[in-house]
């Protein structure tokens, strides 16, 4: 995509979201949360915020700043914005997460940090849906895809508007009884517009551009990826339904009705990238789309896993395991194979793109090495698997192994990507003059994608 905008603050972005996983991860390793501790214990919330909002909702931001203006063909609304929103978000977070450590040791901060974490989380959050809801609106009619991403982000607002009254519920400024009764009936309901909605969709529709663009497959955009973008908005309309909820009577069909719209939005959408795979003109698959494949798989197991899991209504600990898969195998594996190739195609274009016709110039595919990422993707999948089978054993040391293992195949899967960025396998002769770009910006100004 010669000529295409490099977004200048993406790798902060994604160097900030690595570092939060590592941390999560060595903090599960360390025997931090759940299972040693109850699914909703501070020191547990601590690793849920620091992975979901951390990693992987920083890593979706820092991809909607580069890939939003793709979809639509247009600049980015603004390029002062994706700074502050890092700023918010990272200073946000850091507060959220001093107040659930302080709730769990009863300091008094709690009272302040957890409101104001939330507060400048949810002013982060809103900046970003300005910034990337006005790039969408620069090219009305949108494409499915684009739609799917414009759904993903108009759930977060039920993420983060339910976020700020927990956080005012557990910093003490919530009657007691009041707030246990919102916890237990609308934490579910945060949980799924996030990783659901947010995450979920969002990732949809990034990844129907990216996997046809990296595998050299038709764009999808028909009447399969039409009725994903319906199902998709109808389960979101559904949760927001279930909001208020009076009584686990009035709740119950909304929240049924968003498993049924999400389960079948799933279904279609495995169904069209599978399509994808065997359309491709690229025969031989990159690794990023073999570890792709595998991450979709964790998304099959997940969507088939929880209609079953309510039907049957299965207790505790099938929920935290189905949480589990679909954040560390589908969302956290898709995102790792995502990043590997993202960090190495915008490498390219920085150092690379302007010189195309001009110089001899390295493929995209010359700044990896696959054969030494290979073992680690494989280590990272292989022990999110036996993470997933000692939560449901309830195996707590085997448990800490596997977060062991997933932790030492991120760091090297992370190391790669540092070796990306700073060309290690390129050769000396095909170094660009300016030498390896920035670790965590991009030394060129936005242009128009």
């Amino acid at each position: 995509m010669p000529g295409a905008s490099v977004a200048r603050w993406s790798m902060s972005y994604f160097a900030a979201a690595l570092a939060c996983l590592l941390a999560g991860l060595a903090l599960m390793a360390a025997g931090f949360g759940y299972p040693s501790q109850p699914a909703q214990a501070p020191d547990t919330l601590v690793v849920v915020h620091l992975v979901a909002l951390g990693w992987l909702s920083a890593l979706m931001l820092g991809a909607l700043t580069q890939f939003v203006p793709v979809l639509v063909s247009q600049k980015l609304y603004s390029d002062r914005a994706p700074p502050i929103v890092l700023a918010c978000h990272f200073l946000g977070l850091a507060g959220l997460l001093g107040g659930f450590v302080g709730l769990g040791r009863s300091w008094r901060s709690s009272v302040f940090l957890l409101p104001a974490g939330g507060l400048l989380l949810s002013l982060g959050f809103a900046l970003a849906i300005l910034n990337l809801g006005a790039t969408l609106a620069r090219n009305r009619p949108l494409a499915a895809p684009a739609r799917i991403v414009a759904a993903g982000l108009a759930s977060l607002p039920i993420v983060f508007g339910l976020g700020v009254v927990f956080t005012l519920a557990l910093g003490g400024w919530a009657p007691g009884a009041g707030a246990a009764r919102l916890l237990a009936d609308d934490l579910s309901i945060h949980a799924a517009a996030g990783l659901g909605g947010w995450l979920t969709l969002t990732a949809f529709g990034v990844s129907y551009r990216l996997l046809a663009m990296f595998m050299l497959a038709p764009d999808a955009g028909g009447r399969l990826t039409e009725a994903v973008f319906w199902l998709g908005a109808g389960a979101l309309i559904m949760l927001l339904q279930a909001v208020p909820g009076a009584s686990p009577r009035l709740i119950l069909a909304p929240r049924v009705l968003a498993v049924v719209f999400g389960s079948a939005a799933v279904a279609i959408y495995l169904w069209e990238v599978a399509g994808l795979f065997r359309q491709r003109k690229r025969r031989k698959l990159e690794l990023n789309s073999k570890m792709s494949a595998v991450a979709l798989a964790w998304l099959a197991v997940a969507a088939i896993a929880l209609p079953a899991s309510l039907a049957a209504e299965a207790p505790s600990p099938a929920p935290e395991t189905l949480l589990f898969i679909a954040a560390f195998g589908w969302l956290t594996g898709l995102g790792l194979a995502m990043l590997y190739k993202i960090v190495a195609f915008l490498t390219w274009l920085e150092c690379y793109g302007h010189w195309l016709g001009k110089r001899r110039t390295p493929r995209v595919q010359d700044l990896v090495r696959e054969e030494r990422a290979l073992p680690w993707f494989v280590l990272y999948h292989v022990a999110v698997l036996c993470g997933a089978a000692a939560l449901m054993l309830q195996w707590g040391v085997a448990f800490r192994f596997a977060s062991l293992a997933m932790l030492c195949a991120a760091a090297a899967i992370g190391l790669e990507v540092l070796r990306i960025r700073r060309l290690a396998a390129v050769p000396a002769e095909l170094a660009p003059p300016e030498g390896p770009p920035p670790l965590l910006f991009s030394r060129l100004r936005p242009t128009n994608a």
